[in-house]
């Protein structure tokens, strides 16, 4: 697919077919996952894959109930490693840097999963600590979740601002 048609393509999708993700498509995402670009090239940030029906059940209702995370036979959680970035970056990397690592590569799964027929959400309200709990982790910020399967849905585009209002400063005047 051309990077352009998967950006087109890319859709938010609630409502996921029971179908299993490929083994092969998940080891793609995560190459790809592996390329993004961090801080310093520290990847400051875990994956964290769950695919078990009791833990999905539980990240959605950490998600404040949206049900579609576990209806999706995966969920991938993009946590934030603070101390691998702080430990070359300081406060900046802990607070920032790591963020920013964790959402590059959350970004990246999001567009691999189009370019391979699959379909995600990307969720970002949720509660930190009951989503450290359901992994059992402590020393990672989780960031962002995406349910991850195949659509059962073809959402429509959502609506987009006009570029004027987006970009600032010397903007490109159409010809």
């Amino acid at each position: 697919m051309e990077f352009v048609d998967v950006l087109t393509q890319r859709r938010s999708v609630r409502t996921y077919k029971p179908q299993p993700v490929e083994e092969s498509k998940l080891q793609r995402i995560f190459q790809v996952v592996n390329m993004a670009p961090s801080a310093g090239n520290l990847q400051a940030y875990k994956v964290f894959v769950v695919r078990d029906q009791a833990k999905r059940n539980a990240l959605a209702k950490a998600a404040h109930d949206q049900g579609f995370i576990a209806q999706a036979p995966v969920c991938l959680v993009f946590c934030a490693d603070p101390e691998r970035s702080a430990a070359k970056y300081g406060k900046r990397g802990k607070e920032l840097y790591s963020i920013q690592d964790a959402t590059i590569a959350g970004a990246f799964a999001v567009l691999a999963a189009v370019d391979l027929g699959l379909a995600t959400v990307w969720v970002g309200d949720f509660d930190e600590g009951k989503v450290q709990q359901v992994l059992g982790v402590k020393s990672v910020r989780p960031v962002a979740m995406f349910s991850l399967g195949y659509a059962a849905e073809q959402p429509e585009p959502s609506p987009r601002r006009a570029l004027e209002e987006i970009f600032q400063g010397d903007f490109p005047q159409t010809d």
